[in-house]
Order: structure tokens, then sequence, then C-alpha cells
């Protein structure tokens, strides 16, 4: 059995390298994200309670949800927690220990970072969005592919999961990629074959729960789910004047990196920045209470 959600709440990280980064956007997408960390301080945080023993009923239900198989809680915390470590593969996890002071990005620390090849780097942006996706639809219980749930759904996103989503703009795209991350992403995957996206790591970590029966269709999902989203991404970036620049500048601030290193920062964020599991801990846990609050 994984562990039990209060568990995941209560580990997560008050400071280190994925807050810094994560904090770096609140300068783009202000106010939109607080770092809820403590199970017991969540479910006060979500319900405005103060009742001890409400508290514990509510907690008690919440544990009880997502513990139970057939909903999909587990599956969309398997799926948070595996495509930050497939994507980090690179094994460098000793720098994660350094969270301590900036981390300069020079000397030893680059010639134990790989820079992605930009197709690498597209195609973990596209498995990466799809798997918002799916997980989404595991949390809501609805079909894993129900992309036109969550376009709708991503329009009102806030709070954390917003963040995600900025956090995979900005450091999945913007900034190894460039103003033009999203054309790169699309072109990457129509040259994709169903022979390479198995040899990507990402994909390896989390294809199990993309919808489709073979890695042809399983692509061609992922086409159309980036496909749909595409629209939103552009207008993120618009809406909130994002440039490649202003989100090193703001990262610049938080973390000790250098700029004229541009090509080794996805690749540090990569093995450093653990947003997916962070964030989505927080959104499992938020949702996990609401439901649990509905239902006492």
């Amino acid at each position: 059995m994984s562990k039990a959600i209060y568990q995941y709440v209560d580990e997560l990280p008050t400071g280190g390298i994925t807050v810094m980064a994560l904090k770096s956007l609140d300068a783009i997408v202000p106010g939109k994200w607080e770092n809820l960390t403590g199970f017991t301080n969540t479910v006060k945080a979500v319900t405005g309670e103060t009742d001890a023993a409400l508290i514990q009923q509510i907690g008690d239900r919440a544990v009880h949800l997502y513990n139970d198989k057939s909903q999909g809680y587990q599956r969309a915390m398997w799926l948070y927690e595996t495509v930050d470590s497939a994507s980090g593969a690179l094994g460098a996890a000793a720098l994660a220990n350094q969270a301590g002071g900036g981390i300069p990005l020079f000397g030893g620390l680059v010639e134990k970072l790989t820079p992605k090849p930009e197709k690498a780097q597209s195609l973990d942006l596209s498995i990466k969005l799809v798997t918002e996706l799916v997980a989404f639809c595991q949390i809501n219980g609805i079909p894993g592919d129900s992309i036109g749930d969550f376009l709708a759904a991503l329009g009102d996103y806030s709070g954390e999961s917003l963040t995600r989503m900025a956090a995979l703009v900005c450091f999945d795209g913007l900034i190894p990629l460039g103003a033009p991350f999203i054309e790169k992403a699309a072109t990457a995957l129509q040259g994709t074959s169903p022979k390479e996206l198995e040899q990507n790591q990402t994909y390896k970590g989390v294809n199990e729960l993309i919808p489709g029966n073979n890695s042809e269709s399983k692509l061609n999902f992922i086409g159309q789910s980036f496909d749909s989203v595409k629209g939103w991404m552009s207008g993120f970036v618009t809406n909130n004047g994002l440039t490649q620049e202003k989100v090193l500048d703001n990262l610049i601030r938080v973390v000790d990196i250098s700029k004229d290193k541009l090509n080794y920062v996805g690749a540090f964020l990569d093995i450093t920045v653990k947003y997916y599991s962070h964030t989505g801990t927080q959104t499992l846990a938020r949702r996990l209470i609401e439901r649990a609050v509905a239902e006492i």
C-alpha cells in the first residue's frame, strides 16, 4: 500500500528549491499559490473549520476516500509523482540535497547535467500536459479521454492547479524551448513515430495510464490533447505577458542560476523542481477534503 494521503501532505516541504521556484511564479500569476502543508492545517484552510472533532471527522473521511481503490485518487497521485521522477531521471539527485542556498550553475554541477535535445524536451512538455489531463479525469471520476471536460475545467483552474499549469508553461515550455514552445512541441509531435515515443523517458514512466491500446493510439491521443490545449497555453502566455526573459529573471531572484547557461537551466529544473508532485498533492488533498465535507 502506498502512503496515506495525510502522510504525503504532512511531508510536503515548506522550503527548498521546488518551493522557491514555484514562488518565483507569484510575480507572473500573482497571489495564486499558497504553499499549504500539513494535513490538519490543510483541512482547516480548505474548510475554515475550527472545531477539532469535525476537523478529525473530515480528515478521516478524506483518508477513507483516498484509500478506496475504486476511486481514481491513488492513480492521480501516482501520475503526479511518476511524471516528476521520470522527467528528472537524469539522476543527479544529489543536487536536490543542496537546496539550502542558491545553486550556482557552473563547475562540477554542469558536468552532471545533460540538457535534453529539443525534441525530447518538446515531447516531455506534451506528455506532462496529458498527465495533467488524465490525473484530472481520475480525480473527477470521469473517463480518461475526456479532453472536452478538461478543457472546460482549465478555464476555472486556480490556486495550486493553476500554479502547476503555470510551471508547465514556464519551466517545461518557455525556459527550455523559448517563445515558440507551442509550435516546437506541435511540430515535434507530428514528427514522432510510435517507436520514438517509446524511447522517451517521461512517456515510459506514465504510459500505462495514457488512453490508447498501443503506442500509436497513445501518440494520437497526446497529439489531440496538446492540440486542444494550445489555445489556452497561448492565451496564458499573452494575458500574463510571459517571455523567457521574464520567467528567468523571476527565477534568478530566488534560485542562483546562471542565465548564460540557458540550455542547462531546463535540465536543472527537471532534476530539482518537483512541481508536479508538490502541487499535485495539494490539489488532491483539496479535492478530497471538499468531497469529504460534502459527504459528512
